[in-house]
């Protein structure tokens, strides 16, 4: 048996599977944001192992996890855990949606070496230009600092007390050099940092170390379960659903979007805004197209109506050709293809007839179009798309997912009921960690249904991104600051 873990923004989920990957025990958390000014985005890492308990313990109370062999690791990417020499959290962790650093980033990003390095811009939710803002705005707790751990990584020092991160996860700091799959000196000189205060790099489906005696002894494990080094969210979703080699994509439609192409080079292109990452499993690499709000756009304005996305959503019918009224789903700045942390979304168009129904399918419509910006930045590199799965919760609207083939112009497979998520492709690594080939684990799903373009509404629906483009470069700018 083996243990997924998955660390995300709203809570920790856990599962448990067999050798032929049934879901024998599966379990979640909630966990809490808090965004004390604008532009602010943290959580306590001790929640997040208060979280770790609470799923471990109920996953025990499901199934034996005396047959568990090894745990595989999948989180939020890019957050800055800071932790003193003693291990001691120096304050709340400042996670991946925080734009608090726009400032630095950019003047990171002039340094020409940080793209030729790490083959992307230097976004303001990376991990750097945090450190750089605490450097400059927190200068004595920056002088505490004796590592700086993503956040699964702060879980897997709970587990197996090693300082360890892998190569997907560390490729969102912009302290790796991409292409060489290790820490660069150079780019953590010039962030007033040290190798010795970066954790020890590891491939995502090799042992990061084993679980703690008294874990194991209090959970009911055997002493001598393998920790893998795991993935960060986006990678590990992608060994979840089988794409680890290069033509192979997905659309992730979940609290952030994500159009994710595994590669067999590394071919980076900062200047698109895509980011070039390592992949979690050995020689190769991906590119991502990120949306920082998809479905949390909708559960955004689900909360203003009061209203459930899946309510809001389920009697919309055959898909529509888009109105005029057009949603841009900025609520915290934008990566892809715009790296802008200052812009804020925006309802355009609205009138006497605009209800919460055009409401609705214009935050659909806007996070379709998202995902084709996405789309037209990844394959102006090169990337080739052949096959395209979708998945997060937002996939589980026929509308949704049919518009965003229609703007593509490409089939959309759906996976067969179950989960293929981070915990999924997490506990696949683990599979991995402990002798299984990539191949014989990191297999696609079986499809339940294929969604197709509808050709007669790709005109329509191209009109409507152009005028998505250009309500954006007339809006932008006129954002309030995101720094702090």
């Amino acid at each position: 048996m083996y243990i997924g873990l998955d660390l995300g923004t709203s809570g920790l989920k856990g599962i448990v599977i067999d050798d032929a990957q049934t879901i024998c025990a599966e379990a979640t958390a909630p966990l809490r944001v808090n965004r004390p000014q604008p532009g602010w985005s943290e959580q306590a890492p001790q929640d997040w192992l208060a979280g770790a308990e609470a799923v471990f313990s109920s996953l025990a109370a499901q199934t034996d996890l005396s047959a568990v062999r090894a745990i595989g690791l999948s989180g939020q990417m890019h957050g800055a855990t800071l932790l003193d020499a003693q291990d001691k959290v120096l304050r709340p962790c400042i996670l991946w949606n925080d734009t608090r650093a726009a400032a630095e980033a950019e003047e990171m990003d002039r340094n020409p070496i940080f793209r030729s390095r790490t083959g992307n811009i230097v976004f303001p939710g990376f991990t750097a230009p945090k450190l750089a803002w605490v450097r400059r705005w927190e200068p004595e707790i920056f002088a505490k600092v004796a590592k700086v751990l993503l956040p699964k990584d702060y879980l897997r020092l709970w587990l197996s007390s090693e300082h360890v991160a892998e190569m997907s996860d560390a490729a969102g700091t912009s302290w790796l050099d991409v292409g060489a799959r290790a820490w660069s000196d150079d780019l953590l000189a010039a962030t007033g940092l040290q190798r010795a205060q970066m954790p020890h790099l590891v491939e995502g489906s090799k042992a990061s170390g084993m679980l703690c005696r008294d874990l194991a002894a209090r959970f009911g494990m055997r002493g001598d379960v393998v920790i893998a080094g795991g993935g960060g969210d986006n990678a590990a979703s992608a060994i979840g659903v089988g794409v680890v080699r290069g033509g192979e994509a997905f659309v992730s439609l979940g609290t952030s979007g994500v159009l994710f192409a595994a590669s067999d080079a590394y071919q980076p292109d900062p200047a698109s805004a895509v980011h070039s990452f390592c992949h979690a499993v050995p020689k190769t690499w991906h590119q991502m197209g990120v949306i920082l709000a998809a479905s949390d756009a909708l559960s955004w304005f689900g909360r203003v109506l009061g209203a459930a996305p899946a309510d809001m959503t389920s009697g919309l019918g055959p898909l529509q050709a888009p109105s005029s009224t057009l949603f841009l789903p900025y609520l915290g700045g934008e990566r892809t293809p715009h790296n802008d942390a200052v812009i804020r979304a925006s309802f355009l168009n609205l009138d006497h007839s605009t209800d919460h129904i055009a409401m609705t399918r214009a935050v659909m419509e806007g996070v379709t179009y998202a995902v084709r910006d996405s789309f037209d930045a990844l394959t102006s590199t090169g990337t080739k798309i052949d096959r395209l799965l979708a998945v997060g919760g937002g996939s589980k609207s026929d509308y949704w997912v049919q518009a965003i083939a229609t703007i593509l112009g490409l089939p959309i497979e759906l996976p067969v009921a179950g989960d293929f998520g981070g915990a999924f492709g997490a506990a696949r690594l683990a599979m991995m960690a402990t002798g299984a080939k990539v191949s014989d684990v990191a297999y696609a799903p079986k499809i339940a249904r294929v969604i197709e373009p509808v050709p007669g509404l790709t005109d329509e629906f191209m009109k409507g991104l152009s005028a998505y483009r250009a309500a954006y470069q007339a809006l932008k700018g006129l954002g309030g600051s995101a720094a702090g």
